[in-house]
């Protein structure tokens, strides 16, 4: 495997970054996952623009233009003879001191990894995830704003540990209001009487490339889309639930809160998606190879 940093492609035992990088001290510095199907990268240019972006809102400026960056990312691919990845691209503020002052640090650094990832069983795409609610609640947005996709995901790993300690993949997080946001790593949707609802950006979460891009084909296939806000009552008595996200793709939900999810099975609509989504998937987005 070879990892890139800063100009450089390493294997991966010579890949190392300082101990004095402000992503490793404070992480500060923003990321983004992304994957590519069949020698296609996957909505490239949503993620990179997604990135630029939060780093732009924590005033980090990255040393190369988006253009470069893309090129960057498909060469990542190319030198692993990848065509089906993850691809983990990593902005880091760089190394400074043991100080917090971000202007003590002249460079930032760019790390990019392509590898495999499953990060959930087959079975669970099958059967269906339960999950429960986390007492954690989402950052502030006056803090943390969650659609700054940083390294600093202490946040969503304190709920992660929870679900884990509960014997559950992945759980639900509210905002400090007590309404649905998202889960640790994907965004929700649930179906009551065919209508398909997710929570709103401003609500305080992360906007997924995936769930737009979900919410884009239920309106093609005609599915009415509402994103607004909801409790966990709406979720409990909902007709079918999935998340999202690019590791994840779409999975359903079957069980919220050891409520049973409409049938306790995974919905027909919910079906339908997860089929559109790994279509489009499978044959739209950027070629890593020209011969493509």
């Amino acid at each position: 495997m070879l990892i890139y940093i800063d100009g450089e492609f390493l294997p991966k035992a010579e890949a190392k970054v300082s101990v004095f990088d402000h992503g490793l001290l404070y992480g500060d510095g923003v990321f983004e996952g992304i994957r590519s199907y069949n020698g296609r990268v996957f909505k490239l240019d949503e993620h990179l623009e997604r990135l630029y972006d939060s780093a732009k809102s924590i005033m980090l400026e990255i040393p190369i233009s988006i253009e470069t960056m893309e090129e960057t990312v498909l060469e990542t691919l190319r030198r692993n003879n990848l065509r089906e990845a993850y691809i983990r691209l990593i902005i880091t503020r760089g190394v400074g001191d043991l100080g917090l002052d971000p202007d003590k640090c002249p460079k930032p650094s760019i790390i990019i990894i392509a590898d495999k990832i499953v990060l959930y069983p087959q079975k669970y795409y099958e059967d269906g995830l339960e999950i429960i609610t986390a007492s954690v609640r989402r950052n502030y947005a006056e803090a943390i704003n969650p659609r700054i996709k940083s390294l600093n995901y202490l946040n969503n790993i304190l709920a992660k540990i929870e679900g884990k300690q509960a014997g559950t993949e992945e759980v639900l997080m509210l905002n400090a209001e007590g309404y649905v946001v998202e889960c640790t790593g994907d965004n929700i949707f649930w179906i009551k009487n065919g209508t398909l609802v997710t929570p709103p950006v401003h609500m305080g979460i992360l906007e997924g490339v995936t769930r737009n891009s979900v919410i884009d084909l239920a309106r093609e296939a005609g599915i009415r889309v509402e994103e607004r806000v909801f409790t966990r009552h709406d979720l409990y008595i909902a007709d079918e639930c999935f998340l999202t996200g690019t590791a994840a793709e779409v999975i359903p939900v079957v069980k919220i809160d050891r409520r049973a999810v409409g049938d306790g099975q995974p919905g027909k609509v919910t079906q339908r998606l997860i089929a559109a989504f790994r279509q489009l998937a499978n044959s739209t987005g950027t070629p890593i190879y020209t011969t493509d």
